[in-house]
C-alpha cells in the first residue's frame, strides 16, 4: 500500500526520494502547466481541475519539504502543518488531488473518436489510430503519440506541452491554438497541417524539436 509521503511523490510526478531541487523543479514545471491562465477561460471543467492540481501540488511540496527538514528516525512520521507562504499560487476552493493513471492505449483505434476536453496527460498513446478524431482543448502534457496516426485529427487549442511526436502522421490536422511548445517532432509529418492564419502562425513550438519533420508546405526541417 502506498504511503502518504509516497503519494505526495506521485503528485509531482516524481519517484520516492527525490531531492528536495527536484521536487522544487518538478512543483514549478507542474504549476506552469497546470496555471488557470494558460488554459481557455470559458471551460469550467478544466479551470476547476487547474484548481484541484495546483492545491494538490502546494500541498505535495510543502509536506515532502517539512518531512525532509525533519530529524530522520525510522519509519515515516507525518509532517506537521506547514506555515502558509505567499510565494507559490493559491487556488480557490480544491479537492484532494488522486495519484495519476497511465494505462497504456499504445496502439488502440480511436478513429473519429470525440476527445475534445480529456486529460490525457502522460497516457501512452504511441502507435495509436486518432485519425479524425476530434481533440480540441484536450490536455496532453507529456503524452507519448510517437508513430500515432492524427491526420485530419482537430488539435484545436490542444496542450501538447513536451509531447513526444516523433514520426507522428500529422497530416491535414488542425493545429490552429495548440501548444506543441517543448514537444519532440522529429521526423513527423505535418504535411497540409493547418498551422497559420494568413502569415501568422498560430501554434507555439517554443523549445520544440523539429528535426527531420515535414513541414506543411512539404518542405523538411533541418
Amino acid at each position: 500500500m502506498m504511503s502518504e509521503l509516497e503519494h505526495y511523490y506521485r503528485i509531482l510526478e516524481l519517484e520516492p526520494g527525490a531531492t528536495l531541487e527536484e521536487v522544487n523543479q518538478a512543483y514549478k514545471d507542474l504549476v506552469f502547466v497546470w496555471h488557470p491562465d494558460r488554459l481557455p477561460k470559458d471551460n469550467e471543467r478544466l479551470q476547476k481541475k487547474a484548481q484541484e492540481k495546483l492545491k494538490a501540488f502546494n500541498e505535495a511540496r510543502e509536506k515532502i519539504r517539512s518531512f525532509k527538514n525533519q530529524p530522520q528516525t525510522v519509519g515515516y512520521t507525518r509532517p506537521t502543518q506547514p506555515k502558509k507562504t505567499s510565494h507559490y499560487y493559491q487556488p480557490k476552493q480544491a479537492h484532494s488531488q488522486k495519484p495519476p493513471q497511465n494505462p497504456d492505449l499504445s496502439g488502440r483505434d480511436f478513429s473519429r473518436a470525440n476527445l475534445s476536453n480529456r486529460d490525457l496527460s502522460g497516457r501512452n498513446l504511441s502507435y495509436a489510430n486518432l485519425s479524425g478524431s476530434n481533440l480540441s482543448d484536450t490536455f496532453m502534457h507529456k503524452v507519448n503519440l510517437r508513430g500515432a496516426d492524427l491526420s485530419e485529427a482537430n488539435l484545436f487549442r490542444a496542450n501538447l506541452l513536451l509531447a513526444d511526436l516523433r514520426e507522428a502522421n500529422l497530416r491535414s490536422a488542425n493545429l490552429i491554438g495548440a501548444d506543441l511548445s517543448g514537444a519532440d517532432l522529429r521526423g513527423a509529418d505535418l504535411t497540409g497541417a493547418r498551422i497559420r492564419s494568413g502569415e501568422r502562425l498560430l501554434v507555439k513550438l517554443i523549445g520544440a524539436n523539429l528535426t527531420g519533420a515535414i513541414m506543411p508546405d512539404g518542405e523538411i526541417h533541418r
